[in-house]
């Protein structure tokens, strides 16, 4: 089985971190492994939206997470364990990552609800 990427700390790059936390939907994931107290497995965000993720839209999400340095990714049987590098990320860039996804999360308590209209 083809072995996962994942940079080195040293090599995480602001740009990498930047782009993985640019889609909303990376950012949640990201949000909800931080807050996890264990790994979650790809298939636990499947229906993050009103419509299901196909699994290969999550697969290449996570993907671009690993790539990017934020999380770190671990085969378990046919599955992958996910967990985020807060920690590495942490000694790396000092609070960015974690002001990134406060300012996510505020501006996601800002929005209001979009009401759908009756046909």
């Amino acid at each position: 089985m083809r072995q996962l990427f994942h940079p080195k700390a040293e090599d995480i790059t602001v740009e990498g971190v930047l782009y993985a936390l640019c889609d909303p939907v990376r950012v949640r994931i990201f949000m909800e492994l931080a807050s996890a107290e264990c790994a979650k497995s790809c298939t636990t965000f499947v229906h993050m939206n009103d419509t299901p993720l196909p699994k290969s839209t999550l697969s290449q999400h996570f993907k671009i997470l690993r790539e990017a340095g934020l999380i770190y990714s671990e085969r378990k049987g046919v599955e992958l364990q996910n967990r985020t590098r807060c920690n590495e990320l942490k000694a790396r860039f000092g609070n960015m990552v974690a002001t990134i996804v406060d300012a996510y999360a505020q501006q996601l308590k800002k929005k209001k609800p979009v009401r759908k209209r009756k046909s």
